[in-house]
């Protein structure tokens, strides 16, 4: 079908938003099908496309205008437009480079390096953050006296709002080689003193502690309260039937925690080539020594782009991200599908 289809389509749903944004659908898709700039008339692609796939991925998706857009960034060289420097002007005005942004991810040195780091770190992330907060919420549920039981959730939730830069000032008060108590603490011992920021060694596991420190207390609550959502009947039965403690958490708890793990299990599998930028770029205080292990995809990019000013490289590895992360997430609801249907995410 030609766009002229997708006009007599409009007519039927009348409306110039929807219109427009069609419309800009369509130039993205004559983009990747060409390498030249695309010629357009009042704003309509000549070029013919498939209008099932257009229009089913409009509806699908319900894109705006402004996701259209940022996606047709990822496929141009783009320029300012002296005549008219508007983000959309300049996008218009930019040439088609088809997938030419996209290479510059894997063209490189760092390529292996940041996708190892980024793959690896979110995989712990994924693993501890699903079995540290679910011990935790069992815990804090067995507390018997509620101002305890308060006081270690406010404990526990107070770093959740703290931004990185505070945290990256927090652990250079313990790590930093001239002021930092742990350097002080090794030389009073007569030991060596480690530079801990030229040091890489020690840094995935500073990461991966500073992150749990910070988002535990948040899922820990969201476990919680899925927790207290729990029928009291059938921990009374269990006792009845003389399960302990300990069969209670294992054969009534957990269990029940299931469909929270799996949702939160799938949620986090979308994001597994996204990187924290906060945590990758402030804690380790930016230094180059320590890039071996805590550079990632998302400092990279952003590296890239001060140091090119490329924003079409830059929205071709956002894209990426997000069309990886979406088929992460119909996988891994695929899976939980398959072993337990109730708990899947759709």
């Amino acid at each position: 079908a030609t766009l002229g289809s997708v006009l007599a389509y409009m007519a039927d749903k009348d409306s110039a938003t929807h219109y427009q944004s069609v419309l800009g659908m369509a130039d993205l898709m004559a983009g990747l099908y060409s390498d030249d700039k695309v010629t357009t008339t009042g704003g309509i692609s000549t070029l013919t496309i498939d209008l099932d796939t257009l229009l089913g991925l409009y509806d699908g998706l319900e894109l705006s205008e402004e996701d259209i857009a940022e996606a047709k960034a990822a496929f141009k060289e783009y320029k300012i437009n002296p005549r008219n420097p508007t983000f959309i002007s300049n996008l218009l005005n930019s040439k088609w480079v088809s997938f030419d942004n996209f290479k510059f991810l894997f063209m490189t040195d760092d390529a292996w390096v940041m996708v190892r780091n980024t793959l690896a770190y979110n995989l712990v992330f994924i693993v501890l953050g699903i079995i540290v907060p679910v011990a935790f919420a069992i815990m804090m549920n067995e507390l018997t006296h509620k101002f305890v039981a308060k006081t270690y959730q406010t404990m526990m939730f107070f770093p959740y709002f703290l931004s990185w830069v505070v945290v990256s000032y927090f652990l250079n008060a313990f790590l930093d080689a001239q002021y930092g108590m742990i350097p002080h603490l090794q030389a009073a011992a007569g030991g060596g003193v480690t530079s801990w920021y030229t040091t890489p060694g020690p840094w995935p596991f500073i990461l991966v502690f500073a992150n749990l420190w910070k988002n535990v207390g948040y899922s820990t609550i969201l476990y919680l309260a899925a927790i207290a959502g729990i029928d009291a009947t059938q921990y009374e039965a269990a006792a009845i039937d003389g399960a302990s403690k300990w069969q209670q958490i294992f054969h009534v708890t957990i269990p029940n925690l299931r469909s929270m793990i799996a949702i939160l299990f799938i949620l986090n599998v979308g994001k597994i080539f996204n990187a924290d930028f906060g945590l990758f770029y402030n804690v380790p205080m930016q230094n180059g020594a320590l890039f071996p292990v805590t550079q990632v995809v998302d400092t990279y990019i952003y590296y890239a782009m001060l140091n090119t000013g490329n924003i079409g490289m830059t929205s071709a590895a956002g894209l990426l991200q997000n069309v990886i992360g979406l088929f992460c997430i119909l996988g891994a609801n695929r899976v939980i599908k398959r072993i337990d249907s109730e708990s899947a995410l759709f």
